[in-house]
């Protein structure tokens, strides 16, 4: 069984979960997120504790037993995160380098300039909240980490960093190794 799995999940008092034989739903004070449920997957909740345990009784092979535990771990991770979600939120920051290249928001949509010879607008999802502190800022927020991270990767994705200059799109965060060009 997963190490992390052996520790309980610990809700706070403002988060409510509940669990039927398809889902599981977490509501908090910033919303409320659904999973899917997994027969391999066996989830307790004593008090303000949550418990993720294999459903060994399911299997049918002595083999099935380490796909049941491999899951576990993915399940409690999941359901820490949609608690982590509803009551802080997600945020990724993304940074745009080169010259010429900024970002604006005009309603839903983040129309970039990144050096084509269009501008790149995207349409931002319902569920993301996504703004432009600054021209070469973009921070993407939500509830659903899952999805945040998609829709940054999404937006670093029209123009990635180059590796020769470092121009394009970047995670705040990342560390570019610079490759060298050409020598005379």
């Amino acid at each position: 069984m997963s190490r992390i799995a052996k520790k309980p999940i610990v809700l706070p008092t403002n988060v409510q979960l509940s669990i039927t034989d398809s889902e599981i739903k977490v509501k908090g004070p910033k919303g409320e997120l659904k999973l899917n449920n997994h027969p391999f997957v066996s989830i307790k909740v004593e008090g303000n504790e949550v418990w993720v345990t294999p459903n060994l009784e399911v299997a049918k092979r002595k083999a099935d037993e380490r796909k049941f535990k491999a899951m576990v771990g993915t399940y409690w991770r999941l359901i820490r995160n949609m608690v982590l979600g509803v009551t802080e939120g997600f945020k990724k920051e993304l940074e745009i380098v080169g010259v010429g290249y900024r970002a604006q928001l005009q309603g839903n949509k983040l129309i970039m300039n990144l050096g084509y010879a269009h501008q790149v607008e995207f349409d931002v999802p319902a569920d993301v909240k996504v703004e432009v502190p600054a021209p070469n800022k973009i921070i993407v927020s939500g509830i659903d980490k899952q999805r945040v991270g998609q829709v940054a990767a999404d937006i670093r994705k029209w123009r990635e960093p180059n590796p020769y200059s470092g121009k394009g799109i970047k995670y705040v965060d990342e560390v570019l190794k610079l490759k060298e060009g050409k020598k005379a």
